[in-house]
């Protein structure tokens, strides 16, 4: 058997959940099994996996010890360059991701990316000690593309990472992007609802109507300047799916400038340009002003001007 002290970033989870994540070795089938057989039990009183665990609860487990075998935690944060912080607190660190930047490890096998650089910034920092850790990791609260620069919101604890995650889904989070598109959409302001599917390493579909195997999505954008065929963009998402921009900029056929895989080849080709030119420059949070986790972003909103606005003309 083992007993499980449950600290402050284990606790606010099922205990089903947690014990997946603290105990590797152990499999799943076997897992809910030692449930049924009320072999879990929590401050001696036998407990289901959808139990939510507290701050300093014993959580006892019958199994042989075999299975708490601990995965190897690393001895040391491997080094990366420190992400750029345009704000913290204690809870969440607030990072503006560069271009050729991907959030987490893709298909290109990079070992460098923004949640590593996070990870080791909170390691480098003393806020972060994988070794005391049983079931949480800094993680990172968003994503963006690895060629779209931009904001991307950090989550030092596990309270932070389940609250900001919730604000997002509430859509409380307000994330605007700057774009330039190869033509000038239909019209100067529009609300564009559409329907999206994106199967795994392939473009996304955008379809008028609704079609099986596709999901709602909703695009707000706002025409700020234009000239020749170029269109300096402000939008709001108020979905976020894989490639929304991208995709539904281009079914209005007028894709974003560089997008090599949405975009036009030939006026790509032009401006010499190889990436998307879109940048998530623009955030704010929807919370109180007290008693909320986030409260002190209460008010705050950050914003910077990516370098391609003034390189092509545009000013705002």
């Amino acid at each position: 058997m083992h007993t499980f002290t449950i600290g402050a970033n284990d606790a606010g989870q099922r205990a089903d959940k947690f014990l997946l994540k603290a105990c590797p070795k152990l499999p799943k089938s076997l897992l809910y099994k030692t449930f049924r057989k009320k072999d879990v039990k929590l401050g001696g009183k036998r407990i289901p996996p959808e139990t939510f665990l507290q701050a300093g609860d014993e959580l006892t487990v019958y199994l042989p010890d075999e299975f708490f075998a601990a995965a190897p935690k690393p001895q040391r944060i491997a080094a990366l360059p420190l992400p750029e912080i345009v704000y913290e607190d204690d809870n969440i660190a607030l990072m503006k991701k560069p271009v050729d930047l991907p959030v987490h490890a893709d298909d290109k096998g990079s070992a460098d990316t923004l949640a590593g650089r996070f990870l080791y910034y909170l390691a480098k920092s003393g806020a972060y000690d994988p070794a005391n850790e049983q079931s949480f990791s800094p993680a990172l609260c968003n994503r963006l593309d690895r060629n779209t620069e931009g904001f991307v919101i950090g989550a030092k604890n596990a309270a932070a990472l389940r609250s900001m995650n919730a604000l997002i889904r509430e859509n409380r989070v307000i994330k605007q992007y700057l774009c330039i598109t190869a033509g000038i959409p239909p019209k100067q302001n529009d609300t564009v609802t559409a329907y999206h599917r994106r199967i795994e390493g392939k473009s996304a579909e955008i379809a008028e109507t609704p079609r099986e195997g596709f999901r709602e999505i909703v695009t707000e954008y706002e025409l700020l300047q234009k000239h020749d065929d170029l269109a300096l963009l402000l939008i709001t998402l108020h979905t976020g799916r894989t490639h929304q921009i991208r995709a539904q900029m281009a079914a209005l056929r007028c894709p974003l400038l560089g997008d090599s895989r949405y975009g036009f080849a030939k006026v790509n080709r032009r401006y010499a340009e190889t990436h998307q030119l879109l940048a998530a420059c623009l955030l704010r949070f929807d919370v109180p002003a007290e008693g909320h986790l986030f409260s002190a972003l209460h008010g705050k909103a950050f914003a910077y001007t990516p370098d391609f606005v003034r390189r092509y003309g545009f000013s705002i």
